[in-house]
């Protein structure tokens, strides 16, 4: 059903309790998600956004059942993933004529996913549609937040910037907006979105933050395309955006690892407090990457200035959960971090180099030579390792 967002806005999108993988299966959302569509009305409507193909037909009930399928004159694709466009090739059987406003990279990726030709109107930033009535939408591109794609739609009159992925959260809420939620979890999910997702791409976020910022547009609400919509202290999520992309960091460690035979679990549990001796005022996190969510994992990578990594010699290689969790680091080019090695072994013991190979790799710098360890450390082996995370922390500013 609509719900009402403002007098000539409703918000028509889904709500999806039960989802707990995203992505494929590479994203977890713990408190389920949204796909969130609306729709404005002035003398003219315009759809913004549609939702994912498996609620497309409830999605379609939804327009009909509410009397405004037939009266839709403008689609809006603000970002072509198929989370956002899934209902297009239905909504489009239905109403063939209607026009289609996107980028130019947009007319390609919905193309490509749907391989229609529909009746596509190319826009570019700053270019304009009039709603009548005092309603304009102004379109922003905003390529690779987080395809090249994306754009934002402002629509002034109602002083509302749809940001698509931008400020989003994979956080299901039937009350739609921030303030109606816990704050905790709210700003958690956010800034796990961002560093899962949006981290590679931290300073076009700046750019297009400060691009919007220097229009000195009127802003009552941000309607992001997942999650809750921001209509109080809007600041806050736009400083948080500018601060966690700028090369973020709170004063934590994390030390991440794998084990086998409990060898490597008690060197990393001594390098941690080994840091924590070095640096007690600093937080440090001790995280089993095979028994950890990955992408909560990196939300704590995320927020640290070290990462020490460890992993026993497996098959002359690491175990599988740490080459994981550095194939996420390198593909999200995290900045001024650095990193350490260490692990334990029984005969070849290449894993050290191999981690240290992927932290370099990931863009870290190494803040001390690795640690190996034959077998199980004894008391003097763990001393070793609390000297170890002890050297590591010393380095940190």
């Amino acid at each position: 059903m609509l719900k009402k967002i403002t007098d000539r806005v409703s918000y028509v999108g889904k709500i999806d309790w039960e989802l707990r993988r995203f992505h494929g299966d590479e994203y977890s959302t713990h408190h389920g998600s949204s796909y969130n569509s609306y729709l404005v009305r002035g003398a003219k409507t315009a759809l913004i956004d549609t939702v994912w193909a498996p609620f497309a037909g409830e999605f379609m009930d939804n327009l009909t059942r509410e009397g405004v399928l037939e009266k839709i004159d403008y689609v809006i694709s603000n970002h072509a993933e198929p989370d956002h466009s899934g209902a297009m090739p239905l909504l489009m059987k239905a109403r063939p004529e209607l026009p289609v406003y996107c980028t130019a990279n947009g007319v390609k990726t919905l193309k490509g996913m749907y391989h229609q030709d529909w009746n596509f109107q190319v826009v570019k930033t700053g270019d304009t549609l009039d709603l009548g009535e005092g309603l304009t939408l102004t379109f922003v591109e905003a390529p690779m937040l987080h395809w090249p794609d994306t754009m934002f739609s402002y629509l002034s009159g109602e002083n509302i910037l749809f940001s698509n992925d931008a400020f989003g959260q994979h956080l299901a809420s039937e009350t739609l907006y921030n303030d109606t939620v816990d704050q905790c979890e709210l700003f958690q999910e956010a800034l796990k979105y961002y560093a899962n997702i949006l981290t590679p791409f931290s300073k076009l976020v700046t750019k297009k933050i400060n691009d919007v910022l220097a229009l000195n547009l009127p802003l009552s609400l941000i309607c992001p395309s997942h999650g809750v919509i921001w209509r109080k202290d809007l600041t806050s999520i736009v400083e948080a955006y500018l601060k966690w992309a700028d090369d973020y960091q709170e004063d934590q460690a994390v030390v991440v690892y794998d084990t086998m035979w409990n060898a490597t679990r008690r060197m990393a549990e001594a390098v941690a407090q080994g840091m924590r001796e070095e640096r007690p005022g600093m937080t440090v996190k001790c995280l089993s990457a095979s028994k950890c969510d990955v992408n909560d994992l990196i939300s704590e990578v995320f927020k640290s200035k070290a990462v020490v990594v460890g992993s026993p010699t497996f098959n002359k290689g690491i175990l599988r959960s740490i080459a994981a969790v550095l194939e996420e680091m390198r593909g999200l080019a995290f900045k001024k971090k650095k990193g350490a090695a260490f692990g334990a072994y029984g005969w070849s013991g290449e894993s050290v180099k191999m981690i240290e190979a992927g932290l370099a790799e990931a863009g870290l710098e190494l803040a001390a030579p690795g640690l190996k360890m034959l077998w199980n450390p004894d008391n003097g082996g763990l001393d070793q390792c609390r000297e170890f995370g002890r050297s590591v922390a010393a380095t940190l500013s």
